[in-house]
């Protein structure tokens, strides 16, 4: 039997970022789960305060190029690597001279979130599924971390739903602390649809500013398990969570690594939701 394969999809990740409890567990998680025997590959956007010369990023020529298309806009897409070499992890870097090269990650040296965050996020999500299907590798489980993943539940539920790389992909979401205060536009539902999503599968976001309670609601409603990633996560959020019964994973402290890979297996094995 093939090892069960792991896509990890997060906001930050150390040494890349600054220390907090979501890049430390995104740098731990995947060499736990590697040595317990599952693949694993990660991705995370390239955000202009990461240090390309200290980290030994460099670009991938055979996986840049394409453009992707947002609002009409053609925007360019370039995937950068580097190694953490006592893990033996590779970590892919969505890249854009747009949306990722200001020297700041979601929000400005004032702590004002950027206006295109919204953008930024399609753009992001789409830039890893696409260089996904490049590498020609298909993940069993996608584990998504932050709010900047969150599009990849619907992504991979109706827009790749048919893809051959992602038809069997199970979706996990981990839920932190990191509430957005700026509302995504009322544009934000038309502006994600491609491929065969509806107006019906984006109804619950159509047509309305997206808080980030409604954007989490949104990744949770096409997900196949969940994470309490943050001790404190908004309390609006917690029922809905629970409503996943024993595919959901309460917050664990340090102790999280067996019970998340616990969770991959039951998504896994599990009829496609």
């Amino acid at each position: 039997m093939s090892a069960l394969k792991v896509l990890y999809i997060s906001q930050e990740i150390t040494p890349y970022l600054p220390s907090t409890v979501r890049a430390d567990l995104c740098r731990q998680l995947p060499q736990s789960i590697l040595e317990k025997g599952k693949e694993v590959r990660i991705f995370m956007p390239k955000f202009g305060n990461i240090n390309e010369r200290r980290n030994q990023l460099h670009e991938v020529i055979r996986l840049s190029g394409m453009n992707i298309c947002i609002d009409d806009t053609d925007h360019p897409l370039i995937i950068k690597v580097a190694s953490i070499q006592q893990a033996r992890m590779q970590v892919y870097f969505i890249d854009n001279e747009d949306f990722f090269q200001r020297k700041c990650d979601v929000v400005d040296e004032d702590g004002n979130e950027f206006e295109d965050n919204e953008d930024r996020a399609i753009f992001f999500l789409r830039g890893v599924l696409e260089t996904v299907k490049k590498l020609r590798w298909s993940p069993d489980v996608i584990h998504c971390h932050g709010w900047i993943a969150a599009l990849a539940p619907i992504y991979i539920k109706r827009a790749y739903n048919n893809d051959p790389f992602f038809k069997d992909s199970r979706i996990v979401y981990s839920v932190y602390n990191d509430d957005f205060k700026n509302n995504f536009s009322a544009k934000f539902a038309e502006k994600l649809k491609i491929n065969d999503i509806s107006d019906e599968d984006v109804a619950d976001i159509k047509d309305k500013e997206v808080s980030f309670v409604d954007l989490t609601r949104f990744a949770l409603k096409y997900s196949d398990g969940a994470v309490q990633g943050s001790e404190n996560i908004n309390p609006e959020l917690m029922a809905d969570l629970q409503n996943m019964g024993d595919r959901f994973v309460p917050y664990q402290g340090e102790n999280y690594v067996d019970p998340i890979d616990a969770l991959y297996d039951k998504v896994a094995s599990s009829p496609k939701l």
